[in-house]
């Protein structure tokens, strides 16, 4: 299991806060801090990992901007099968390179800097952009660590050195101003290690806003609820403070894992705008695996045991593992769990709705449907 490492202050935000008050973002480009930002996929989703990939190296940032894309889990080249768009085709779709900067982590591969994780015999790390702007990269790797999303998320932040880590996932897309927004709302926070920011869901042609009303996310609140706003492709942290966990069933949970992490060391600063589209619907590659869900939320109970003495937190947990059981046809799994939220002294809303689909009264299918229109889940 990976724990958070040594805290590593920026220097930069230092500077932009000044000591115990609120400072402003840095006004020269060298001033803003170099950011890097993991992109996992699985080599399925050409079209839409390549919409990420522009949307990404077409930020306004003043700051060095790196890309890695991770590859898992397929062991053949990124660019090869699956993946049908070669690395300088994907690249020279995501626009023109931002301002110039100092030379970034390119790895073995690239231009001088400190060398990426170390490959497997006959590997290395695929630099893949062929633009002159040593200030903007983009590089393929193989995932390097245990298969699956938080190995190839843990393999994309240990071949950065950027001061700065943001997440996005391969069917996701942030919008102008997403990361130029959220890193001057870091920098003037004293202390703050871990930004967020509103999210827009996109599913079945409509698009919801979902904000979390709030410019502070701290880890009670994290604990009352999952805030589906304070999500993975939002997430933007210090590189040297945390890294994922990668013992979760099936990578379920491990970013609602890092976020209360995160903010037990310090609350979350949240941009409360929309600034990240998420893609739902048939996209998702857990959109309707049950058992690794429910197993996820177990996971979820034993890593944080303060979430069964928060009741709004347990409560919810409880009425989704009741679903999940349900989903899956485990009546006695799932009325157990159904129980044991209704023990809780909160009303549970999932509790009936899982009670029915164990009835057989409606299907799982036909709730996730009805939520998602509105921008939720679950």
């Amino acid at each position: 299991m990976l724990v958070p490492q040594h805290h590593a202050g920026l220097p930069h935000a230092d500077r932009a806060a000044g000591s115990g008050t609120t400072g402003a973002a840095p006004a020269h480009p060298g001033a803003w801090p170099s950011v890097g930002v993991v992109v996992p996929t699985r080599g399925t989703r050409s079209a839409l990992l390549t919409r990420v990939i522009r949307a990404i190296r077409s930020q306004a940032y003043p700051g060095r901007l790196h890309v890695v894309v991770v590859h898992d889990p397929d062991p053949s080249p990124p660019c090869a099968g699956g993946l049908r768009d070669r690395p300088p085709a994907a690249a020279r779709a995501a626009g023109p390179a931002g301002p110039a900067g100092p030379a970034g982590p390119a790895g073995p591969a690239g231009p001088a800097g400190p060398a990426g994780p170390a490959a497997r015999p006959g590997e290395r790390p695929r630099r893949c952009d062929d633009e002159p702007d040593p200030g903007r990269t983009l590089r393929w790797l193989r995932n390097l660590r245990t298969p699956g999303l938080p190995g190839a998320r843990n393999t994309g932040i240990e071949a950065l050195d950027t001061e700065l880590v943001a997440f996005c996932d391969d069917d996701d897309e942030w919008l102008p101003g997403k990361l130029s927004a959220q890193v001057a709302a870091l920098l003037r926070v004293p202390g703050a290690e871990f930004a967020s920011c509103g999210i827009e869901v996109e599913y079945d042609g409509r698009r919801i806003p979902r904000l979390a009303g709030t410019e502070v996310v701290t880890h009670a609140d994290l604990l009352r609820d999952r805030m589906v706003m304070v999500h993975s492709s939002t997430y933007l942290f210090k590189r040297d403070v945390l890294r994922v966990d990668e013992t979760s069933p099936a990578g379920q949970n491990e970013d609602w894992d890092l976020a209360l992490r995160a903010a037990r060391r310090h609350s979350l600063v949240h941009v409360d705008r929309p600034l990240v589209r998420v893609l739902w619907g048939a996209t998702s590659f857990f959109a309707d695996r049950w058992r690794d869900r429910a197993e996820g939320l177990e996971w979820m109970l034993e890593r944080h045991p303060e979430l069964a003495a928060c009741r709004a937190g347990a409560a919810r947990v409880y009425g989704q593992l009741a679903f999940c059981h349900a989903a899956l046809g485990r009546r006695r799994d799932a009325v157990r769990w159904a129980a044991r939220a209704l023990l809780t002294p909160r009303l549970e809303k999932r509790v009936p709705v899982a009670l029915a689909v164990a009835a057989g009264l409606i299907s799982a299918e036909a709730v996730l449907r009805r939520l998602h229109t509105r921008g939720r889940g679950i």
